[in-house]
């Protein structure tokens, strides 16, 4: 009975690390240039501003809009982009920096 209880949390914990694992996309073409956008007006003190980008969804890119975000104090915005690499573009997600 025991050993089957540890099978069974093994298959748990190994389906939950295949869950969790990310897989890189490589797009063929490049992203097209930014969009201008047009920021609202800030809502608080400390947000930043979090630029939009192209998102590769279902063969084509699509348009996600900038928006507003409060700043965890003491990190710094980094915004994500798409970067040429041997085997097309991959987008580096933006992400907050210590």
């Amino acid at each position: 009975m025991k050993r089957l209880i540890g099978l069974l949390v093994l298959v748990i914990l190994l389906a939950g690390l295949c869950g969790c694992a990310s897989r890189t996309v490589y797009v063929l073409k490049p992203p097209p240039p930014p969009r201008v956008e047009v920021k609202v007006t800030r809502p608080a003190p400390h947000a930043v501003w979090i630029p939009g980008h192209w998102k590769w969804k279902r063969g084509r890119y699509i348009w996600v809009a900038g928006y507003w975000e409060l700043k965890p104090k003491g990190r710094v915005w980094v915004p994500g982009h798409w970067r040429r690499k041997p085997r097309g573009w991959v987008w580096v997600p933006g992400h907050w920096r210590r």
